[in-house]
């Protein structure tokens, strides 16, 4: 049941990152049998100077390349089927580039990654693969005819250059790239962003009745973070409407800080809430602002609003 919502969270979180620096297709349908590639990624012709904030990430997405995120350790079937997608891409891409009379480009097969948060030595063997001088440990390249990597992800350096990958690891290694990601800068352009995924999957793991012990990890990591975080967004919201010295200012500050949690846990919600939201008095938000931390769909905050009403 937990590998679908990490799954989840591993597409949404390698678009997320991606998405400035090309086209990013997740759960994209190959072959008659209809398997499903986890992130097809395009890169823009002009590419982004900016992919370099990425590391490791960045550098797998300086060409097409096809991603499959691993939650349990990759089996040799799995990985065999992820060659068998590349190599479905590859015959698409060559049927039409023969339809269109053209040459198919060596630049423009995608290069297959496979990201796994552990790997044995005897299933690497098997595959024949080798570390490149020019790239870290841990990626390691199958023959060149096959276009693949297996990047094992706990054996990354734990430096910032890899930190963007062992965030899809498991157990210490993505606790620790967790404690990296609340230490970035508050200015950092993705700190933001993936510390919602990250909080997001934390609130989906917890409705699982059955956890694992990595999972249960998980959460109880995440759960000073994201009590820190909020009560951090809450005085400077109250910060902000004593610096104005009004009690407008205040309920602004309330209003950004119940607006973000509610996108943070619900997603983006619609106009209509949010303008009900704007509505309330200090009072009201600060009893939402406890509320919602029970909430796990727009549904619930929809019926605190009708209790409200009564």
């Amino acid at each position: 049941m937990t590998r679908f919502v990490h799954d989840k969270f591993a597409k949404d979180y390698l678009e997320e990152l991606l998405k400035d620096y090309g086209e990013v297709k997740a759960s994209e349908k190959v072959s008659g049998e209809i398997k499903e590639i986890d992130v097809l990624f395009t890169p823009f012709q002009q590419q982004n100077s900016n992919l370099p904030i990425l590391g490791l990430l960045g550098r797998l997405a300086e060409h097409p390349a096809i991603i499959e995120p691993y939650r349990n350790p990759a089996s040799l079937d799995e990985i065999c089927d992820c060659i068998l997608k590349l190599l479905e891409v590859k015959a698409l891409l060559r049927r039409e580039a023969k339809a269109n009379k053209t040459k198919l480009q060596d630049s423009a097969i995608p290069q297959l990654w496979v990201l796994t948060p552990t790997i044995s030595e005897t299933r690497l063997s098997s595959f024949g693969t080798v570390q490149k001088e020019d790239w870290l440990s841990g990626v390691h390249f199958l023959p060149d005819a096959f276009r693949t990597a297996i990047v094992a992800i706990h054996q990354l350096p734990p430096t910032p250059e890899t930190l963007w990958l062992r965030l899809l690891g498991r157990g210490s290694v993505q606790s620790q790239a967790i404690i990296e990601l609340q230490a970035l800068p508050l200015n950092h352009p993705y700190q933001k962003a993936t510390l919602e995924l990250v909080y997001n999957l934390r609130e989906n793991l917890r409705v699982n009745e059955e956890l694992e012990a990595d999972d249960q990890e998980l959460i109880m990591r995440l759960e000073p973070l994201y009590q820190r975080d909020r009560e951090q967004a809450k005085q400077e919201g109250r910060q902000e409407g004593r610096q104005e010295g009004k009690q407008e200012g205040i309920k602004e500050g309330e209003q950004s800080l119940i607006l973000r949690l509610l996108n943070r846990r619900l997603g983006e919600i619609d106009a209509s809430l949010i303008e009900r939201v704007q509505k309330l008095s200090v009072e009201q938000l600060e009893n939402l602002g406890e509320a919602l931390l029970d909430f796990t769909t727009v549904v619930d905050l929809e019926n605190w609003f009708n209790q409200q009403s009564r």
